[in-house]
C-alpha cells in the first residue's frame, strides 16, 4: 500500500500564500491612494482653468477688480493645493513602489515552498514506485521458487 505523501512545512506555506495574499492587498491600498491623490490633482487642475476662463472678458466687457483680486487670492490658494498634492503624491507613490516590493518578496518565498513541496511529492513518488517496483520483484522471485520447487 502506497503511503501518502506529507509536506511537513504545509503550514509555512500556507502561512506564506497568507502574507502574500495580504501584501497583494496592501498593493492595492497604495494604488488607490494613489489615485485618489491623482484625482484630486486633477479637480485642481480643473478649477484653475475653470478660473482662467472666467477672466477672459468679450469685447467691450468692463473688468471687475474685485472679483479679479478674488480670483488671484483663490488661485494662489490652488497653487498651495496642488503643491501640497504633488507632495502627497510623491509618497503615494513611493508606498506603491514598497508595497510592490513586498508584494514581490512574498511572492518569491511562497513560490520557493510551492516548488519544495512538488519536487518532494516528485521525489516521495519515485521512492514510491521504486518500493513497488522491488516489491514486485520479491513477489516474482517468490513465485518462481514456490513453481520450480
Amino acid at each position: 500500500m502506497a503511503a501518502r505523501f506529507h509536506f511537513r512545512l504545509e503550514p509555512v506555506r500556507k502561512l506564506r500564500e497568507a502574507l502574500e495574499r495580504e501584501a497583494e492587498r496592501g498593493l492595492a491600498r497604495a494604488i488607490q491612494a494613489e489615485h485618489e491623490v491623482r484625482a484630486y490633482l486633477e479637480a485642481l487642475e480643473a478649477q484653475r482653468l475653470t478660473i482662467f476662463e472666467s477672466r477672459r472678458l468679450a469685447a467691450g466687457q468692463v473688468l471687475d477688480l474685485e472679483l479679479w483680486r478674488a480670483g488671484e487670492r483663490f488661485l494662489v490658494v490652488l497653487e498651495r493645493r496642488q503643491l501640497e498634492g504633488y507632495e502627497r503624491l510623491r509618497q503615494a507613490s513611493a508606498q506603491v513602489a514598497a508595497a510592490r516590493e513586498a508584494l514581490t518578496h512574498a511572492h518569491r518565498d511562497h513560490l520557493m515552498l510551492v516548488r519544495l513541496k512538488e519536487r518532494r511529492a516528485l521525489q516521495h513518488e519515485r521512492e514510491q514506485q521504486l518500493r513497488e517496483a522491488l516489491e514486485m520483484d520479491e513477489l516474482a522471485v517468490l513465485r518462481h521458487h514456490r513453481q520450480s520447487a
